[in-house]
């Protein structure tokens, strides 16, 4: 039946006009409310280190990607509140372009910056192993340019320019101390006037080891005369914001905090960015280090009083606000329809979704995206001769969590090469620890097994704890993610989610059998636990392979 919907859906998009098309609405999280407010987080999904930029009526946001393609993911909004996937920065390669065969886990892209300047959309992030890099678009959507080393650096990151009223171009950025060997500083350099080279060493222009430990991230502004730089500080899972301010763009700079947690549940908020509304409000968007799901993204109302950002609801009056769980949506001057992020995919498309990301710089052989037929064929690629497990495959297919409750479901056909075996596909929820429902060619023909590997990053293998012989090569694959509130170490504060995971498995799409042991979910390097799929043959020389084809991957309440 889905063939012929989509047979007879090509047929009216070659006689009717184009329309839009309508906007994905999340089953499992949706922060707009309905009715005028909104709730917090706004995308309950590891857009870490957020940052933003109005133009016009548009909000376009990017965040931290680090080792993932395409990176950058660009989302744009009306409101601030309904967010939707429009793009990526950069498609599909990060410099140096080498081969794509492991992936670099937690490093090449952090803490961007967008801007909007003189007609072009610019993003600036740090590399801490190579400096800062630049690209700019005049569209959103793209195309972008090649990166640019603006400023090389080991350890230079979190980078943040600043078009100044004379012409001058600045950078600020702050120092990652496992590269640079210091950490707890802010640097400002001066940049040409196209802000495609430093043309003067960073000075140090504020240093926050005394009172303001591991400051970092930091965003750079103007008003009314003064150069305000936001900035978070006292570390992810629990700082808070403070905020900069000075009449000279060197400094001196004093400094005021100006949103911590206070007495609500919302660990370490800070890390974002200032944007205001055409109808003159100020808004600040920030993260939340919630464990294994990542950092999630919060909406904070904003107020400027004597000089200084108030960010949340300050109660007590001491110009220091608290994070807000529900509130007033923006007044943007209209009201927009509900959007959230993609998630669900039928795969009636011709590239990859904009959800979807590998996990290193992109091999054009790993896939075909032939939504002719409504699927994406995913060749078997030969692991590295060094493979320990999937935490050193690059070609994993994977997108963000979307909520704390959900349900991830796929069908895939296996079809192996006979002429050897070791040939493996499967739903992966991915991190440091991770767990799968895997298929592989045997010996015995094909075998489902459920396995876990614990320690992943530190050379963990994968251990097996059920395991079926298949007749057919076509399954349905399920993990349901649950999250009941509780925290690990909480007795002593601790911040990040019990998520746990249970898989199983049907052959007919209806009745579903439990398959394994749960799973406790673990976030990866830097980002939060992951969910997709593969498809991977072993380290040996042959000039052709099997593949699977994943029919559907399905986001769901139940």
């Amino acid at each position: 039946m889905k063939r012929l919907a989509q047979t007879l859906s090509l047929c009216l998009l070659m006689t009717l006009p184009a329309v839009a098309q309508k906007n994905y609405v999340s089953e499992v999280w949706v922060a707009d409310q309905g009715n005028g407010t909104y709730k917090n987080p706004i995308l309950y999904a590891d857009y870490s280190d957020p940052d933003a930029c109005r133009i016009g009526d548009d909000y376009y946001m990017t965040s931290s990607s680090f080792n993932s393609l395409p990176g950058l993911q660009i989302l744009h909004s009306k409101d601030l509140v309904n967010w939707t996937i429009v793009g990526a920065a950069v498609p599909y390669a990060l410099p140096p372009i080498e081969t794509p065969e492991r992936p670099e886990h937690g490093n090449r892209v952090w803490a961007p910056c967008i801007r909007h300047h003189n007609g072009e959309f610019y993003i600036f992030w740090g590399d801490p192993d190579q400096g800062a890099f630049m690209v700019k678009a005049k569209d959103p959507k793209g195309p972008w340019t090649e990166p640019v080393l603006v400023k090389p650096g080991k350890g230079v990151i979190d980078t943040s320019p600043l078009w100044d009223d004379d012409g001058k171009v600045y950078l600020v950025h702050g120092y990652a101390g496992s590269r640079a060997g210091l950490k707890s500083i802010l640097g400002i350099c001066e940049l040409t006037p196209d802000a495609t080279k430093a043309v003067t060493q960073s000075r140090i222009i504020f240093d926050g080891h005394e009172s303001h430990e591991t400051i970092e991230g930091p965003k750079f502004y103007k008003k009314d005369g003064y150069y305000y730089i936001f900035a978070p500080a006292g570390g992810v899972p629990t700082g808070w914001q403070t905020v900069l301010r000075s009449k000279n763009v060197y400094g001196p700079y004093e400094s005021k905090d100006v949103l911590h947690q206070g007495k609500t549940k919302v660990n370490g908020p800070h890390q974002g960015a200032w944007v205001d509304t055409t109808t003159g409000e100020d808004w600040f968007l920030h993260f939340q280090d919630v464990g294994a799901y990542g950092r999630i993204v919060h909406l904070q109302p904003m107020k400027w009083i004597d000089g200084w950002p108030v960010i949340g609801v300050d109660k007590d009056g001491d110009g220091c606000g608290e994070p807000v769980l529900t509130y007033k949506k923006p007044n943007v001057g209209k009201t927009y329809p509900i959007c959230t992020p993609q998630e669900s995919d039928e795969f009636d498309g011709f590239t990859l979704s904009p959800q979807w990301q590998w996990h290193a710089n992109i091999n054009e052989k790993w896939a075909f995206f032939d939504g002719g037929k409504g699927n994406v064929r995913l060749y078997s690629y030969p692991v590295v001769k060094e493979y320990k497990s999937l935490w050193d495959v690059a070609n994993l297919m994977l997108q963000k969590t979307p909520s704390d409750n959900f349900v991830a479901t796929m069908k895939l056909t296996f079809k192996p090469t006979k002429k050897y075996t070791g040939e493996r596909t499967g739903l992966v929820v991915m991190g440091m620890d991770y767990a799968g429902l895997i298929l592989e060619n045997t010996d015995k023909g094909l075998v489902l097994t459920q396995v876990e590997c614990k320690k992943a990053d530190r050379d963990g293998t994968e251990q097996v704890n059920a395991s079926t012989e298949l007749k057919d090569a076509t399954i349905y694959l399920k993990v349901q993610f649950r999250a009941d509130g509780k925290k690990i170490g909480a007795s002593e504060g601790g911040h990040d989610l019990i998520v746990m995971c249970d898989f199983s498995y049907s052959l007919d799409g209806k009745k579903f059998q439990k398959f394994g042991q749960s799973f406790q979910a673990k976030e990866g390097k830097w980002i939060g636990t992951k969910i997709g799929t593969f498809c991977t043959r072993p380290a040996i020389t042959i000039n052709d392979g099997g593949w699977a084809e994943v029919d559907w991957f399905r986001v769901t309440k139940k």
